[in-house]
């Protein structure tokens, strides 16, 4: 029998990797539907990516990650995962104990509820996303939600159907399997939520030097408007792979969770997903989850140095971009040659070459990347 927490392979976060798979039915509960988003998040807790949650999180520890990014028992946390209500459905919800979750018609969960609470939306805000600026896409979602909040243990009853989106979706027992047969001791992971340019392949690759393995995790998932659309993401990664990385050295596999664009909140929350997944690293690059000037960008690093007992080692990486004289990628770190010598390309000026069917440099995205691109009408979200 394999050892999912084999040599070289970080332990779940808190030690145990949750599994909340059941066989039970739900057909004869109260019932409440749920948004794709949130159904989601309830396969990811039984599935133990968001271990050691068992389910939506309970008053305790929704306040203690609020005010202090860990949960009730110090364990690091900084993204509370919780199920809103309004004051109707949560006392319903509280006298009948055990709800059915529903989402498209489809009873596919069972939550045992344990506490019903109330929250302020502006602590909420400020606290997780450092705003309470109704522009930032958190901020927004957070005062559209509803006035309780209500959490308890989940049990999972149903995977989805399976579609093209979700052939690769992954989950912790199975990531671990692969690293342990695979023999790899460190392996590195690669949070993103865009179509790779030749500098995240730098990076990635960089890795590659002094680590066994580096997982490509994609984020599939409710986006903001401007963002690459997951089908794009996913054939862009499939057909770089294919051309540039080494087989044996790197394994690809997709996270299906929204984007919360908590900056460096959202940079340790993606860390323990990864270090549930089997990863050893964690690469956090220039504003790590950021979105518009909120964030310093290298906020989503210097957080780090609050975490020392989270249990993954996170990897630092300065921009990157071609220098034309150096004729080399390179960083403000190694380059001594100015601006003029830069290549680099801002992903607003990029939206607008590929939506103009314009080529960007071989230096700035591999062909094979833009052809993925070419072939789609609009990659973007609306």
């Amino acid at each position: 029998m394999i050892s999912l927490t084999g040599s070289g392979i970080s332990k779940p976060h808190g030690g145990k990797l949750v599994n909340r798979i059941t066989t039970k039915d739900p057909n004869q509960l109260f019932s409440i539907s749920i948004n794709a988003d949130l159904a989601n998040d309830v396969e990811n807790i039984a599935d133990g990516i968001f271990s050691p949650l068992e389910g939506f999180v309970m008053q305790e520890d929704f306040e203690n990650i609020v005010s202090r990014g860990r949960l009730a028992n110090d364990l690091p946390w900084t993204v509370p995962i919780v199920l809103d209500a309004d004051k109707d459905t949560a006392t319903k919800m509280k006298d009948a104990r055990d709800v059915a979750l529903n989402v498209n018609g489809m009873n596919f969960a069972i939550l045992h509820v344990d506490d019903v609470y109330t929250f302020d939306k502006n602590t909420v805000a400020s606290k997780i996303y450092g705003t309470s600026d109704i522009k930032h896409p958190g901020v927004a979602k957070t005062m559209n939600m509803k006035e309780f909040l209500v959490g308890g243990k989940i049990d999972y009853v149903k995977r989805p159907d399976e579609t093209q989106i979700r052939r690769y979706r992954k989950t912790p027992t199975q990531t671990r399997e692969f690293f342990q047969k695979a023999g790899w001791k460190t392996i590195v992971a690669f949070q993103t939520r865009n179509v790779p340019h030749v500098a995240h392949e730098m990076l990635q690759k960089a890795s590659l030097n002094t680590h066994d393995g580096l997982f490509v995790n994609p984020l599939i998932g409710k986006k903001k408007s401007g963002d690459y659309k997951d089908e794009v993401i996913v054939a862009a990664y499939e057909s770089l792979m294919q051309n540039y990385y080494p087989q044996n050295r790197c394994y690809l596999g997709t996270l299906h969770t929204e984007m919360r664009y908590a900056g460096p909140k959202e940079a340790i929350h993606h860390s323990i997903m990864r270090k549930n997944f089997g990863c050893t690293n964690i690469i956090i690059g220039r504003d790590h989850a950021g979105v518009g000037t909120y964030y310093d960008p290298f906020a989503s690093q210097k957080i780090f140095d609050q975490y020392p007992d989270i249990g993954i080692e996170p990897i630092f990486f300065p921009a990157f971009f071609y220098c034309r004289k150096c004729l080399s990628f390179a960083s403000e770190r190694n380059c001594p040659h100015g601006a003029e010598y830069q290549e680099s390309l801002s992903g607003t000026k990029l939206r607008a070459m590929i939506l103009d069917k314009q080529n960007p440099s071989e230096y700035m995205m591999r062909p094979e990347v833009f052809q993925v691109l070419a072939k789609s009408n609009n990659p973007f979200v609306d």
